[in-house]
C-alpha cells in the first residue's frame, strides 16, 4: 500500500523515521496519527517509540533490514534495546555515524558512503548479513538519503547515472528506477519510508510522484 504522511508538519518523513518489514521506529513525540498511517501502510507487526541519543532523526540515524540494524555510535545501551534479539544492531564507530544517510540496504545487499574505510564496511557486512560496495548516488555519498532500497526495487535520485544504477541493480539484486517525491525533492531517502508492503511518503508529493514510485517500489 502506499499513502501520504508527515511528521510535526514535516514531509521530510524519511529523516525521522526507519522501517524494515517487520519494525518501524519513530521519535518518542510522534503524533498517533502518523503511527496509525505507519501500521496501516507498513503492515509492520511493531512499531516502536525510540530516539538515538536523545534525538529523533532516526530516518538519518538507522538503517536497518531484516538481518540488522546499523546504528549511530551515540545510540544508548537502552536505546539499543528497541531492536529485537534476532537482530543484530551495530553501533557505527565512525566519523560518519549517520548510518540512515550513508547506508542503503535491503536483503540483498549494501551500497556505502565511499570514505568508509575497509574495517567498517566488514563489520557493517557482517551486521546487515549482506555483501557491501561502496558507492555514490546521483554523485552523493550520502547514498541513504539520496535513495530508497526494499526487497522489490530501488527508487533514486532522478540524476543517477548509468554507471551508479548498474552497481545498484548489481548490489541490491533489484530493478531500480529513478524519481522524486516531496513535490520535486531528489532525495527521495529523506522524504519517504518503504518496505516491500508498502510506503509512507512526504505530504507534499504529487499524484504523478505517487504513481513512479508505486510502481519503482513495485506495490501495485
Amino acid at each position: 500500500m502506499l499513502g501520504k504522511g508527515d511528521i510535526f508538519g514535516n514531509p521530510y518523513v524519511g529523516v525521522f523515521c526507519s522501517a524494515n518489514d517487520d519494525l518501524a521506529l519513530v521519535p518518542m513525540t510522534a503524533p498517533g496519527e502518523l503511527i496509525e498511517k505507519m501500521g496501516k501502510y507498513l503492515d509492520v507487526s511493531t512499531i516502536a517509540r525510540t530516539s538515538v541519543d536523545g534525538c529523533s532523526t532516526l530516518g538519518a540515524l538507522v538503517c536497518m533490514n531484516s538481518h540488522g540494524a546499523v546504528v549511530s555510535m551515540f545510540v544508548s545501551t537502552r536505546e539499543l534495546e528497541v531492536f529485537p534479539e534476532n537482530m543484530k544492531a551495530l553501533k557505527l564507530l565512525h566519523t560518519l555515524n549517520a548510518a540512515g544517510n550513508n547506508i542503503l540496504a535491503n536483503d540483498n545487499g549494501a551500497i556505502i558512503h565511499p570514505f568508509y574505510d575497509d574495517k567498517t564496511l566488514e563489520r557493517i557486512s557482517e551486521a546487515l548479513g549482506v555483501p557491501v560496495e561502496r558507492g555514490t548516488v546521483a554523485g552523493y555519498k550520502t547514498v541513504g538519503s539520496s535513495a530508497v532500497a526494499t526487497n522489490k526495487g530501488v527508487l533514486c535520485h532522478p540524476h543517477t547515472g548509468k554507471f551508479e544504477i548498474e552497481q545498484l541493480e548489481g548490489v541490491l539484486d533489484v530493478p531500480v528506477h529513478i524519481c522524486t517525491a516531496n513535490y520535486g525533492t531528489g532525495q527521495v531517502g529523506a522524504c519517504m519510508i518503504a518496505n516491500t508492503k508498502g510506503a509512507l511518503v512526504g505530504e507534499t508529493s504529487t499524484p504523478i510522484e505517487l504513481g513512479k514510485i508505486e510502481e519503482g517500489l513495485g506495490l501495485y
